[in-house]
């Protein structure tokens, strides 16, 4: 049975939790405690999911006992966590591949032990010490991956490496999304759509974080026209909404975090060509800034009250909704 407004399984990022509390509380060490209190937090909030994003405890690098005790504090606080996002640990890291692999590999086998749905991968890198002294980091350029005409060697080290986690991932029940994020392979709808492509495995999909991508201060790709790119292979998705300027005459192009409903990105317009592609993937809600947990909330709301259908095969017009393949969640 299709999903609805009511159903569908939105989770809360955790960007505005940090790893390390300002008393110094280390959060991957801390007392079960101290993470059923932030559980609580989103639970106040308005979630009853949320996205086990490794920014704030590291699931891959728990014990066994430790992840029991996770699993404990998410049942206290009453959510479910189908999702796990680990960000900034790329597997064609020039330095750091094989440590990153392996433990892409970890919390490939923590999310089975907790129970969850998908594990989000990408390619994105450490921020630089440019980009840690901005308000918004993504007004500095960062890592770039290189050519893929120029080093294949590169570009099949993705496919390569991400096809073996997607196999581990499919032996452990799991579905594994690709992090769409500038500069990197998975950068343009295109390239993602391509690296998804020659992975060729049914569980392996887009994370469609278009979002990262139009708030770069430079010019950008139409975001409808990556959306028509991934969508057909979306299996998991931030969302999040961004204000965007531009003053093309010169050169000037700007954005600012905002809720959804306020952002360029016409999310009513882009959900229905997301059940059309038949996409039934957890969504996961995020916002920078402030108190983005508040804002995220927003977001849900607005996905449940305007965008996500009212009842099972109907949302705002898109009707018949279809399969598009097994890579669909």
């Amino acid at each position: 049975m299709a999903l609805t407004a009511d159903t569908w399984p939105i989770a809360a990022a955790l960007l505005q939790f940090p790893a390390v509390k300002r008393d110094g509380t280390v959060v991957q060490e801390a007392d079960a405690s101290e993470w059923v209190a932030t559980f609580r937090e989103v639970k106040e909030s308005g979630f009853d999911a949320v996205d086990l994003t490794d920014s704030w405890v590291r699931a891959g690098d728990l014990s066994s006992a430790r992840l029991d005790e996770l699993k404990g504090a998410l049942d206290e606080a009453g959510l479910a966590a189908p999702s796990l996002s680990a960000i900034r640990r790329s597997i064609i890291d020039a330095a750091n591949w094989e440590e990153n692999l392996a433990y892409s590999h970890r919390t490939l086998e923590a999310a089975a032990q907790l129970g969850q749905t998908v594990v989000s991968f990408g390619l994105h890198q450490a921020l630089t010490p440019a980009q840690k002294e901005q308000l918004w980091f993504w007004t500095v350029e960062g890592h770039q991956d290189p050519d893929p005409t120029e080093h294949p060697e590169v570009w099949n080290a993705a496919v390569t490496r991400f096809r073996e986690l997607g196999r581990h991932a499919e032996d452990l029940g799991l579905l594994m999304s690709l992090e769409m994020y500038e500069d990197t392979y998975l950068g343009t709808g295109a390239s993602s759509a391509r690296l998804a492509e020659e992975i060729g495995l049914s569980n392996v999909g887009i994370n469609a974080d278009v979002g990262n991508l139009v708030r770069l201060h430079r010019p950008i790709e139409d975001w409808w026209s990556i959306f028509e790119q991934v969508l057909p292979w979306t299996n998991y998705w931030h969302v999040k909404g961004y204000q965007r300027d531009e003053n093309v005459a010169k050169g000037l192009y700007t954005s600012i975090p905002t809720p959804m409903e306020s952002g360029v990105i016409n999310y009513r317009e882009v959900f229905k060509l997301a059940l059309e592609h038949g996409f039934q993937g957890v969504i996961c809600a995020e916002s920078y800034g402030g108190d983005g947990l508040s804002v995220s909330a927003a977001n849900q709301a607005y996905l449940r009250r305007q965008v996500l259908p009212k009842q099972d095969g109907y949302a705002l017009g898109v009707s018949n909704v279809t399969q598009r393949s097994s890579r669909v969640a």
